[in-house]
């Protein structure tokens, strides 16, 4: 176990991602200032990197436009399954959206696991790619008639579901959704490989170059960055959230939802397959190959960002749960990761919102951003060309069905406006002497909140604790000494610094 110096508080494996630790860090420059383009894309992750890679090979110019390396956010802390089993979803949207929809849900997920397969297949990608089947199991026998009901929705869409009675995890099991021929990978490796193939020909990647703004007029769109402004005939907002909202009110319509990740090795062969639990808190796990035997990565724990105390007792948790499972030899890594979920479940991908025709988003992927993150790149490929998708109906950012979306909406929303109202009227306890080495506290100085670190030193740092983008007062997340927002997920690093929007401005400092 890693001891967190100072704390006293022990967690498990090492804090880094297995994709960042085993790939190269990226150095492509950052924008040197005003340059015009066909297409900006604003990010560097899954989204961004394979839209402007099949919009280069459609012979378009692309500019992407990274705000810190390519391929080290989101996508460069998943788990990395590449199935369209999506935990159970299939016969809840045939419920709510109708079969035609959910169909096309089903397909697009399909067609990415054939994308991602074709393009490792092309250029010869050393990524670990290998097929595998995908299960969700059932816990309890209350869990195993939505299992049930699930793979008969699935293999109704075309699906290659089907029902058995037994999974080959330890452990009593009530029947599973098996999905055939799915896959997994390395993710970084994969993208690394597409982000190489796409500066050339007047295309290019500027890293370290944060967007600030979105202007769009007369079919003419300007990203205006800390460095310049790149003008485009299209803008492609592949940043996780769109940190330029517009019109679309897209802080209303999704929550931040924060998980866990371990890297594990076993004492015996883990079986063949990717799993997730039907219920309930979610436990997931796959394996990797790796340099030292094989890698088991157990995922969950999740929760609302910025909503726990003390984020470092998921790690805790997890790491309970996984040996409860399987007797480990050692606990290698750990980290953690975010994503959005949808007031409805499925993504938001297209245009942002009427008379933004020329911005395009893709955001929400509820954690299956291997897959929806291609659909993305599929359906915005296709649109700026002037193609028509048929997956795009069911991924329009401009729906709102009141069946599907109601409920969670309104739910979404209060609980928003009770954060930014709790947080706005609460008063913190406590004083600067308790506030330990490695830790972070809003505390109460002179009459104003401050957001207080103390590093590993001894030497504080004190930040204006309202979130810039929308002003939600932000929490302390101990498990990665960050400065998390409740609202809408903007992060920050200790001392200020954004590093996950939607905010683009930094937490102002404290004096005084």
């Amino acid at each position: 176990m890693d001891h967190e110096p100072g704390a006293g508080y022990s967690l498990p494996g090492r804090h880094e991602s297995f994709w960042m630790e085993t790939t190269p860090e990226t150095s492509y420059p950052p924008l040197p200032g005003d340059i015009e383009t066909d297409v900006a894309v604003v990010g560097g992750g899954i989204v961004g990197i394979t839209t402007a890679l099949l919009l280069k090979q459609a012979g378009y110019t692309v500019a992407v436009i990274e705000g810190d390396r390519v391929c080290s956010g989101v996508t460069g802390h998943t788990t990395a399954k590449i199935t369209s089993l999506h935990r159970l979803i299939y016969a809840d949207l045939i419920d709510r959206f109708g079969s035609t929809e959910a169909r096309q849900y089903a397909d697009a997920n399909q067609a990415a696991i054939g994308k991602i397969a074709a393009l490792v297949q092309e250029y010869a990608i050393p990524c670990s790619f290998e097929r595998k089947p995908a299960y969700t199991f059932a816990e309890s026998a209350d869990d195993r008639e939505r299992v049930a009901a699930e793979a008969d929705a699935a293999r109704g869409l075309g699906l290659p579901a089907a029902f058995v009675e037994e999974i080959p995890l330890p452990g009593r099991t009530y029947g599973a959704v098996r999905f055939a021929d799915q896959a997994q990978f390395h993710p970084r490796s994969y993208l690394l490989h597409l982000a190489s193939l796409v500066p050339e020909a007047g295309s290019r990647i500027f890293e370290k170059t944060r967007a600030l703004a979105v202007e769009d007029e007369k079919g003419s769109c300007r990203v205006r960055t800390e460095n310049g402004t790149v003008t485009a005939r299209a803008v492609v907002l592949a940043t996780h959230y769109p940190f330029y909202d517009g019109p679309g009110f897209y802080y209303a319509r999704m929550e931040p939802s924060r998980s866990y990740v371990l890297g594990v090795r076993l004492d015996e062969p883990f079986p063949d397959g990717m799993f997730i639990n039907a219920a309930g808190p979610a436990h997931s796990w796959r394996s990797q190959p790796a340099d030292g035997g094989e890698l088991v990565f157990v995922g969950g724990m999740q929760h609302r960002t910025g909503e726990d105390t003390d984020t470092r007792e998921h790690y805790r948790s997890l790491e309970a749960y996984a040996r409860s499972v399987y007797p480990l030899r050692s606990v290698d890594y750990r980290w953690s990761a975010q994503d959005y979920i949808t007031i409805d479940g499925v993504p938001y991908i297209g245009p942002l919102a009427d008379g933004h025709e020329n911005v395009y988003i893709a955001t929400g992927f509820r954690k299956w951003g291997m897959t929806n993150g291609t659909v993305a790149a599929l359906i915005l490929a296709d649109m700026i060309r002037g193609r028509e998708n048929p997956w795009s109906g069911v991924y329009a950012p401009d729906r709102f069905k009141p069946t599907a979306s109601a409920r969670r909406f309104l739910v979404h929303n209060i609980e928003v406006a009770e954060k930014y109202i709790s947080g706005a009227i609460s008063r913190p306890s406590g004083d600067l002497a308790d506030v330990r080495p490695g830790e972070g506290r809003i505390l109460m100085i002179e009459g104003r909140k401050a957001g207080v670190f103390r590093d590993r030193e001894g030497r504080v740092r004190a930040i204006n604790p309202a979130c810039t983008h929308m002003g939600c007062v932000v929490a302390w997340n101990s498990a990665e000494e960050t400065w998390d927002c409740p609202c809408h997920g903007s992060r920050y690093d200790a001392s200020g610094r954004v590093i996950h929007g939607p905010a683009v401005k930094d937490l102002a400092p404290r004096r005084g």
